[in-house]
């Protein structure tokens, strides 16, 4: 529907005339101009408001409204004499949320000459004619109406300054042109109506032309001094300038690179036509093809993966090369083909050369060099070494990464190591199945493909971390991988072939052996690492570490020097551990503040004595054990990730008010229950051993166990809390001697674990005497020799057999 009538709506100029002769002002014969603001403009309209950008006197503008808001405002504007609406700019985000404070003051009058309504919108033709500054207002809500006070244009002819400001705004219009066809139009509409010598709408028209922020249009709008206007103006142009020029140099670099890729696409695709013509060529699917079959000529497959690779080929050759299934086919067949099928490296299986290779790689670890002979001597006999599976656990830092990939260079054979610790998806050991996108083969056939042959040494590290999620359980797919009668006809969800990883070494690692599930663990043989004596640590630093370290940070040989006095000083204050992870770390302190000396001008070789250790390197990390003596104190051993420490076990009467005994020093649950029995079993025997049973009839007794911030749990203290209390009990100190073992409610001594640890940290802490159960004198046996030299080792069944070793008198 419309409001307005007019007898010509496509051109402007037409309207005006109609509608100002209704006016009654202007003769019909005039020549079009505005006619003066004060005799045909009403000082109260209806305001519209705008949210996108302001308007400007001159203009013609077409508006497009949502009617259900606005039709009201529009059919009281048309119902008014003068048919003139105000339009004003807004803050708010829409025109329909505006309220009168987000209303700028300055606005425009406009006549409205032409009303459609269509789809529930009405679309508005307007004639800017005037400024105006809202007054007071008549109506706060939609329709707005309010009182204005209109803005007259500049009088009078410009000056000199304001030509050349004109004449500059033209020269930036003409330079906008050619950047822009729009311009055209919109400048023909303009000189139809204006001349290039009425500035105040020239500068108008040129603030309209440009994409500039509605603020600074606003800012132009409510410009009414013509210089500053047109100042303004101009910025507005030269940064529109800028703009379209960068605009076209974006649009002329992607349409000279699009005809540099279409005119190479075309001539690629001619080369192909005139290659295949002459049969110097092949399309991209035969090529395909004729790669796979020479691939597959060197390989042996199996009769299932045969008849699998031709049913592929077939289907490739059917494709079209643009469809998604065509991809998947040739990644399938592109990893079938990579796989190593039948093809096997020969090993080396020379006994001596493994003893000297291994004797190269790593120093000490005698045990676990024998084990691994005695393992290769079998398959020597054998004639392979085939189907087995090694587990290295041992401490962080003792070389149990570096012996798997000793025993490959031992072998020969190709090395692929990957780590298992945190897998908690089951795909990442059998793959994905084919009907996911971007589907691939498991780790297993993955390190295959990259080994290149079907019977590498692969190392599965830290295997005691293996995790569990929703998406599956990785150690139970890891059971079919680890088993020799499984993993011959091991299937990938991938592949969904049988392939043979029978061939296969695997070598695994881990910190310890109960997170590690029973049934995994039954399948592997394990191969202890108990890690490495002070003696063994200090000549690895340096025939091993120290060298390395001077190597990677670019010095001589000989620019550093440590004596072994230093060493040993550096390894019970620094590196205590069982590995040498951290030494080797502390070492490489050393070796950087050495290079910053060198630097600094100071002359090679630097000695670094034992007194300089706390200025490069700080205070030491470990103290020796505090040397706690006196009746009910008593030294334990324990077992340690720091590879052994001993222990002291306090016991002291509190109070005579009742009996009671009471627990301190963070103990675990084994540690408590093993306690409680030392402390059933001596108060039923206490006679037996000299003491006064009455004595715990009237005593509450503390046990604790020092580093209370240190958690401890196991068994092995049994027998030491037993000689705590009974030493309490006769009030007599106990001779410097060190025990372990635990304890049953009858006195037997059962045997513990972690013997060479617990040696080597009684030896640290300059203790001759030890106390073991009898059950463990074959661990003591496999002690190496240098450990075991200078102490006095008693072995006992029962606690019958400790009691006599506790007094100097006994």
């Amino acid at each position: 529907m419309g409001y307005f009538t007019s007898e010509a709506t496509s051109m402007v100029e037409q309207d005006l005339v109609g509608d100002e002769g209704a006016g009654g002002d202007e003769e019909p014969s005039a020549p079009i101009k505005l006619a003066r603001a004060n005799d045909v403009l009403p000082t109260e309209i209806h305001l519209l408001p705008v949210a996108s950008r302001p308007f400007f006197p001159g203009q013609a503008v077409p508006l497009m409204m949502d009617a259900e808001h606005w039709e009201a405002t529009l059919r009281a504007v048309a119902e008014g004499e003068h048919k003139i609406l105000g339009v004003v700019l807004v803050d708010s985000e829409t025109s329909e949320e505006a309220v009168p404070e987000n209303f700028y003051r300055i606005g425009t009058a406009c006549r409205v000459h032409r009303v459609h309504q269509q789809d529930g919108h009405l679309q508005v033709l307007v004639e800017c004619l005037q400024r105006f500054r809202v007054g007071r207002w008549r109506h706060r809500e939609a329709p707005f109406r309010a009182r204005v006070a209109y803005l007259p244009e500049p009088d009078g002819p410009p000056n000199e300054e304001i030509k050349a400001y004109a004449m500059a705004v033209i020269n930036t219009i003409k330079e906008l042109l050619p950047l822009n066809p729009l311009y055209v139009e919109e400048l023909r509409m303009f000189l139809d109506r204006f001349g290039p010598d009425d500035p105040s709408h020239l500068s108008d028209f040129a603030a309209s032309l440009t994409t500039s922020s509605k603020e600074q249009l606003q800012e132009v709008l409510e410009l009414l001094p013509l210089l500053p206007r047109m100042e303004k103006v101009l910025v507005l142009l030269n940064n529109e300038l800028e703009l379209a020029r960068a605009q076209q140099k974006i649009r002329r670099t992607v349409e000279e690179k699009m005809q540099k890729q279409q005119r190479e696409f075309f001539l690629r695709e001619q080369l192909k036509a005139i290659q295949k013509e002459l049969g110097i060529a092949k399309d991209d699917r035969t090529a395909e093809i004729d790669k796979f079959k020479a691939r597959l000529e060197r390989l042996t497959l199996s009769e299932q993966a045969s008849k699998r690779v031709e049913e592929e080929l077939e289907k490739m050759g059917i494709l079209e090369t643009g469809s998604p299934e065509y991809s998947v086919t040739r990644n399938y067949l592109d990893w079938i083909t990579l796989l190593p099928w039948g093809k096997h490296s020969e090993d080396k299986l020379d006994l001596k050369r493994a003893r000297r290779i291994l004797d190269r790689d790593h120093y000490g670890l005698e045990d676990v060099k024998k084990r691994i002979l005695e393992f290769l001597a079998v398959g020597i006999h054998k004639g392979e070494i085939a189907g087995s599976i090694i587990l290295l656990v041992g401490p962080p830092g003792v070389g149990k990464t570096s012996i798997g990939r000793s025993i490959a260079d031992t072998l020969g054979r190709h090395f692929y190591r990957f780590s298992v610790g945190g897998i908690r998806d089951e795909a990442e050991i059998k793959g994905h199945r084919r009907t996911y996108i971007g589907a691939m083969p498991g780790k297993f056939l993955q390190a295959m493909k990259d080994a290149g042959t079907a019977n590498p040494v692969i190392m599965l590290d830290e295997i005691d971390k293996i995790g569990a999620s929703y998406h599956g359980d990785p150690a139970s797919a890891l059971l079919e991988v680890l088993d020799p009668e499984q993993n011959v006809d091991f299937l990938d969800h991938y592949l969904d072939l049988r392939f043979d990883l029978s061939k296969v070494l695997f070598v695994c690692t881990a910190n310890q052996l109960d997170s590690i599930p029973g049934p995994l663990l039954d399948r592997m043989e394990v191969i202890q690492l108990a890690g490495y004596i002070a003696e063994e640590k200090l000549q690895i630093a340096k025939k091993y570490l120290l060298p390395r370290q001077i190597e990677r940070a670019g010095l001589a040989k000989g620019t550093i020097k440590l004596d072994t006095k230093t060493l040993r000083a550096l390894i019970e204050g620094y590196a205590r551990d069982a590995g040498v992870r951290r030494l080797e770390k502390q070492l490489g302190k050393i070796v950087r503040k050495v290079a910053v000396r060198l630097l600094e001008g100071e002359e090679a070789p630097i000695s670094v004595t034992k007194a300089d250790l706390q200025d490069y390197l700080g205070s030491p990390v470990f103290r020796d054990e505090r040397k706690l003596s006196g009746p009910g104190v008593v030294t334990g051993l324990a077992w340690t990730a720091m590879g052994g420490a001993t222990l002291s076990v306090e016991a002291a009467r509190t109070h005579g008010f009742n009996r009671g005994f009471t627990l301190t020093g963070q103990l675990g649950d084994i540690m408590k229950e093993s306690a409680e029995i030392a402390y059933g079993y001596l108060v039923g025997h206490a006679r037996e051993f000299g003491a006064d049973p009455g004595f715990f009839e009237r005593s509450f007794i503390h046990l604790h166990v020092p580093a209370g911030a240190t958690p401890k749990d196991g068994p092995s203290a049994g027998i030491t809390i037993v000689s705590a209390l009974l030493s309490l009990a006769l009030g007599k100190p106990v001779r410097r001697i060190a025990m372990t073992g635990e304890i049953t409610l009858t006195g037997e001594v059962f045997p513990i674990g972690g013997v060479r640890e617990k040696l080597i940290a009684a030896r640290r802490a300059g203790i001759k005497e030890i106390v073991l159960p009898a059950d463990n004198r074959g661990d003591f046996e496999e002690v190496p020799e240098h450990v075991r030299k200078g102490l006095q080792v008693h072995f006992a069944s029962r606690y019958d057999e400790v009691q006599p070793l506790l007094f100097k008198d006994a």
